[in-house]
This record gives structure tokens, C-alpha cells and sequence, in this order.
């Protein structure tokens, strides 16, 4: 009985969504590039090498069937790599574990209510482990980092600004909001609080002024609708904005 097809080395036609080019160098970022080729690498190899993590793919095709990562392909055949849908499910999450470099996005995603847990002193095979041991999604913009495959689930953010990243997120995963029910600082969940309990550690005009009172479960941290509100509400405002265009 003859033997499978030998494969030799050469090169494969690939095929990237341009949701994927900003992952490309800039002279494969077109509809078809021709790309070098081992002659056994599987496609997750193929498209990592490429730069674009298999975190960030939703589909892989070969002459336009579906095909997995670990398949290998064969002389003649063409690529596709498709980005992941938006909203994307991933089941069993419990939250996300963002990267050092994204506090900011932290704090707003608490502000939502949304789980984001996050520490700026964090390795990146802490990351790896605790959010596999969590069920938590990893959310960062180091791309060697997705590409660790203990990884269990991870996600490129975008954009340079918090607001940018923030709404990329919302946009991804489209997850469900509870705004002022997280403190930003530990990501603890918020409790009503009488005001006569947390009276000496506030100062005498908050505790003329307000009468409403939230206190973190986890850190203790006291909360009020302060001067800061109409910069949440803005943020609130546009969180739910975004969300409804994934999920009217």
C-alpha cells in the first residue's frame, strides 16, 4: 500500500482577513502572500510564525474547508486565516487577568462592574498560570505572550488610549454590565453601607452632602456618588453603547 504524500519544503499562498494585518509585517499585509514553508509545520505554526497569535483566529481554511490548527498542509493548497467573531464566547471564563501594562483598562472595566483582576508586578508566566488556574481570560498586547501555549485563553487588546482599549474589549466579548458594584482599586464586590458605619472615614461635607454609601467586600474602600460621576456616567454611557451593537 503506497504511503502518505511526501510534503517538501518550498512555500505556501496564504490568505489573511485584513481584521489580522495590523499583525503582519507590512509587506505581507495583502489579500494573498506567499509565505516559506518547511515542509512540516502544522498551520498553528504556520500562522504564529506569520505573527498573528492562534488566540486572535477564529477560523483556519485549506482550499476553503475548515481545517485546525495542528493540521499540515499540503503543496498547492491555499490558507485562509479568519479573525475571531465578534462577540465572542468563551465558555467557562470566570473574568479577565489583564497584563502590567493595562491598569488603566482595569479600573474601567471595574468601574462597568465588570471582573478584572490585575496586579503590576506580574510575570508573564504568573499570567499564564493564574488565569488558567481562574478560568480567566488573559487581556494583553504582548503578543509572545498569547503565543504561550499553557495559555488557556487570551486576547489581544487594541488601541493606545484606555478609552481605545476599553471599548475593543466591550466590543469582543460584549460581557454583561453592573456598573458601581466593583472597587477599582481591588476589584472587590461592593455592598450598601449605612452612613453612620463608615461615618469616621468620611469628612464632615461628604457626610453632609451624601447620603448613599457602598463599601468594598474585600478592602473596605468607601464609595459615593462624588464629583467624579459625570465622568463615570460618561463612561458608563458609552460602555453600553458598544454592548448593544453586539447584543441588542
Amino acid at each position: 500500500m503506497p504511503g502518505p504524500e511526501p510534503r517538501t519544503r518550498g512555500t505556501l499562498d496564504v490568505r489573511t482577513d485584513p481584521a489580522l494585518w495590523p499583525f503582519l509585517p507590512r509587506e505581507r499585509r495583502r489579500a494573498r502572500a506567499t509565505v516559506p514553508w518547511d515542509g512540516d509545520a502544522t498551520l498553528g505554526h504556520v500562522v504564529q510564525s506569520l505573527g498573528i497569535p492562534l488566540t486572535e483566529v477564529g477560523a483556519l481554511r485549506l482550499d476553503g474547508r475548515p481545517a485546525a490548527p495542528q493540521d499540515r498542509p499540503v503543496p498547492g493548497v491555499e490558507i485562509a486565516i479568519l479573525p475571531v467573531d465578534r462577540p465572542q464566547e468563551v465558555p467557562g471564563a470566570t473574568g479577565f487577568l489583564l497584563d502590567v501594562g493595562l491598569g488603566a483598562l482595569a479600573r474601567r472595566l471595574r468601574v462597568l462592574g465588570i471582573d478584572a483582576a490585575y496586579r503590576n508586578d506580574a510575570a508573564d508566566a504568573e499570567l499564564v498560570r493564574d488565569g488558567a488556574a481562574q478560568r480567566r481570560i488573559v487581556l494583553t498586547q504582548d503578543r509572545g505572550l498569547l503565543m504561550r501555549r499553557a495559555l488557556w485563553a487570551g486576547a489581544h487588546v487594541r488601541g493606545d488610549r484606555p478609552d481605545d482599549q476599553l471599548a475593543d474589549v466591550l466590543d469582543r466579548f460584549a460581557p454583561p454590565l453592573a456598573p458601581s458594584t466593583r472597587c477599582t482599586a481591588c476589584n472587590g464586590e461592593l455592598a450598601p453601607v449605612a452612613a453612620e458605619e463608615v461615618a469616621d472615614r468620611l469628612k464632615a461635607g461628604t457626610r453632609r452632602t451624601y447620603a448613599e454609601f457602598s463599601r468594598c467586600r474585600s478592602c473596605g474602600r468607601v464609595y459615593w456618588q462624588g464629583a467624579h460621576a459625570k465622568g463615570l456616567e460618561r463612561i458608563v454611557g458609552a460602555a453600553r453603547a458598544v454592548v448593544r451593537r453586539r447584543r441588542p
